[in-house]
């Protein structure tokens, strides 16, 4: 099991940046189209974390043209080449499934003010 844990380590990011669950955030995500590569931007909300370690995901919802879109992209994905926090959200749940449900202003996310 330890053999396990070792190769993992040498696959994760460790300049992975800390935001939690009801924060807006940009993942640029690499695309291959042919031969070709380009950087995507999504940005949305994080509505869950799941696992740990190398197989930890995160769901990101946004509305595009009126239609919810939610992306599950693994934290340590060599595909994903950073995540950007916009603002953090102030949140009592651990997952926001519950924002699916919601229009408007209801699916908003209040903004949590750091005190300084």
């Amino acid at each position: 099991m330890d053999a396990l844990k070792l190769i993992a380590q040498d696959s994760m990011k460790p300049e992975m940046p800390k935001f939690a669950v009801g924060d807006t955030v940009k993942v640029y995500v690499n695309i291959k189209e042919g031969d070709k590569t380009r950087i995507q931007v999504f940005e949305g909300t994080v509505i869950a974390r799941k696992h740990g370690g190398i197989n930890e995901t995160f769901t990101v919802r946004r509305l595009s043209h009126g239609c919810g879109v939610e992306r599950v992209f693994p934290v340590h994905s060599p595909a994903v080449e950073k995540v950007e926090v916009v603002r953090s959200g102030k949140v009592r749940r651990a997952k926001l499934y519950y924002l699916r449900d919601r229009v408007g202003k209801a699916a908003k996310v209040k903004e949590q003010i750091i005190k300084q």
